[in-house]
């Protein structure tokens, strides 16, 4: 294998292929899952426009689970986790003490990846992995809203008495598995945004996708005979629709959230809010970084939750994103406005004393909201006494 660094590891690792030149830009999301209230209106605005036809009635390429007894498929991220145990026991550990901004911001990551993982093994596969069982296709919802255990009352900084919402589409990572997988090179990355899309005419349906993907965000249709993904709603990001005159716009799922927990944009532009987020104030988190597939779907974590398992599934970033989040400086409060706030894609941002402003990528304003709301008062008159 050659080797790749990896941001979000804080250091080089095993992957099939030499490091790529890289997309001219990045497509990524940041979900913020303390706004989240599970209303399922991004999964179905996503399954009516996409998933919709014969063979893809289990086909959910945005699905909301509730954490930590759901998932879809079922038990994926236990039993990930629970291959990497066995390849590298006891391995799952982070070196925190020495930190780079840029190339190791969580420290260094010490156990093996999912590439790594499969090298060590001699597995005879490029990625540890496995298919679900139909069983496992079978309940795109299981367990929603089952807390950890029930007991009176609730106490912060954290919960005995928790669950939350995980969103989750296809992470668009910067070194898929999927990709690494396909013998038959059908899986690429777009050159011009980073979008991870599978080429159905060169697809055979092996399922090797299905097996090397971590996150399970390559399905397999059985009509067809080849597989399907989240294509992060490309048509609508090279700005063909209508509706907004030519502009770039957010995916269907981003577009409809009712919580206005999700953003869109690009990650590797200093410009972008969604650079803020990850890069500078580092309040939003890589699902599972230890994969090892730099995911670029990211999320502030929730803040009742207790600290070590979202450790584990956010890495050692967990106390200090909730640190920022918890008690925002005026830019992060101002970006936060942002979420939501147009169909449009947001390419760079200008935060004012009252005011959050939202420019397209040539620089013209889209949208203007303000930090915090005006509270208006009625006067005696007015009041609404019987």
């Amino acid at each position: 294998m050659a080797k790749v660094h990896n941001w979000q590891l804080g250091r080089e690792m095993s992957y099939p292929y030499e490091a790529p030149q890289g997309p001219r830009r990045q497509f990524a999301a940041v979900f913020n899952i303390n706004r989240c209230i599970g209303c399922q209106t991004c999964t179905m605005a996503c399954k009516s426009t996409w998933t919709f036809s014969q063979g893809q009635e289990y086909m959910w390429w945005n699905n909301v689970e509730s954490k930590p007894y759901g998932g879809y498929p079922q038990h994926w991220d236990m039993k990930i986790l629970s291959l990497l145990e066995e390849a590298n026991p006891g391995g799952q550990k982070w070196d925190s003490s020495v930190k780079e901004a840029d190339t190791a911001p969580y420290g260094v990551y010490n156990g093996a990846t999912i590439f790594e993982a499969a090298e060590n093994t001699k597995a005879g596969q490029p990625a540890i992995g496995y298919i679900p069982t139909d069983l496992e296709w079978s309940a795109p919802n299981i367990h929603e809203d089952t807390a950890i255990r029930f007991q009176a009352g609730a106490t912060l900084p954290e919960h005995p008495t928790w669950f939350f919402y995980l969103q989750r589409i296809c992470n668009h990572c910067s070194y898929p598995a999927c990709l690494a997988a396909c013998p038959r090179q059908a899986i690429y990355k777009r050159e011009e945004d980073g979008i991870v899309l599978l080429d159905q005419a060169r697809c055979r349906g092996y399922r090797k996708c299905v097996e090397a993907c971590p996150y399970k965000k390559t399905m397999y249709r059985g009509n067809t005979r080849v597989s399907e993904k989240c294509i992060a709603c490309y048509p609508r990001l090279e700005g063909g629709d209508p509706l907004t005159g030519g502009e770039p716009m957010v995916t269907r799922c981003i577009s409809t959230c009712v919580g206005k927990i999700r953003l869109q944009g690009w990650i590797d532009d200093e410009k972008s809010p969604l650079n803020f987020l990850v890069h500078k104030e580092r309040v939003a988190l890589p699902l599972y970084p230890q994969f090892g597939t730099q995911p670029n779907v990211y999320y502030i974590p929730p803040r009742w939750v207790p600290r070590p398992y979202l450790r584990q599934m956010f890495g050692p970033g967990v106390e200090e994103a909730i640190a920022k989040y918890a008690n925002p400086s005026h830019e992060l409060l101002g970006v936060l406005q942002l979420f939501g706030a147009t169909q449009k894609l947001i390419a760079s941002y200008e935060i004012t004393a009252d005011e959050a402003i939202g420019f397209n990528a040539g620089g013209r304003e889209i949208v203007r909201v303000p930090i915090v709301e005006p509270v208006i008062v009625r006067p005696p008159e007015r009041l609404n006494i019987t």
